[in-house]
């Protein structure tokens, strides 16, 4: 099953798009003037500078949370930096996941690549005072030994519109989540979204 999307109409950025067939060919088929592709593309696609993460604490998440982990950092980040930060990722927000695609020196996509549970996403959010340009999320990462860890990580945009648009997708990211869990009876069906929204909090102002 295919999606068929004019050229001329599609958004996505040529450099993100060469980025993205490298690294997802098997997804595509170019003709003349259409590009056929499935129906669960990224709900966003963005370069971005992956800043790292760092260990926090605490089960309740609030406004706010992420300001000192971002700070931390940010300021690892900015004792390599030059002028302007070289975007390192590509950031893949979809239902179910979030893929973090690592770039070489040259732009293209290497094998590596961070996948996060949206389901195991505490926390996210668009609005930092060190920088607009920042978006953040709190992920639970499970041990080899099933414990688990709260992890802040960050990374840096072109822009504070599209830091935003992260936050935004991601919200979007887990109601399509929130409901597919639902409906396959994984959430009891007298919950909300908003009872589950402390699972995933977009606070981006």
């Amino acid at each position: 099953i295919v999606t068929k999307c004019p050229l001329s109409v599609l958004t996505i950025s040529m450099d993100l798009l060469r980025v993205f067939l490298s690294s997802h060919p098997q997804y595509f088929y170019l003709t003349r003037s259409h590009l056929l592709m499935p129906p669960f593309l990224p709900l966003l696609l963005l370069q971005v500078t992956y800043l790292g993460k760092v260990s926090t604490t605490g089960m309740q998440f609030l406004s706010g949370c992420t300001e000192k982990p971002v700070i931390e950092l940010w300021k690892k980040h900015t004792l390599a930096r030059e002028d302007v930060f070289p975007a390192n990722a590509l950031l893949e927000i979809r239902p179910f996941q979030v893929w973090l695609h690592h770039l070489d020196h040259k732009g293209e996509a290497t094998v590596h690549m961070d996948t996060f549970q949206v389901a195991r996403i505490a926390y996210c959010t668009a609005d930092h005072n060190v920088s607009p340009n920042i978006f953040a999320w709190v992920y639970r990462e499970i041990n080899d030994d099933l414990s688990y860890q709260m992890d802040c990580h960050a990374v840096e945009c072109e822009s504070k519109l599209e830091a935003k648009k992260l936050a935004h997708a991601m919200m979007e990211a887990f109601r399509k989540t929130f409901h597919s869990m639902k409906s396959d009876g994984r959430i009891h069906s007298n919950s909300s979204s908003e009872e589950v929204s402390q699972e995933l909090e977009s606070d981006d102002g």
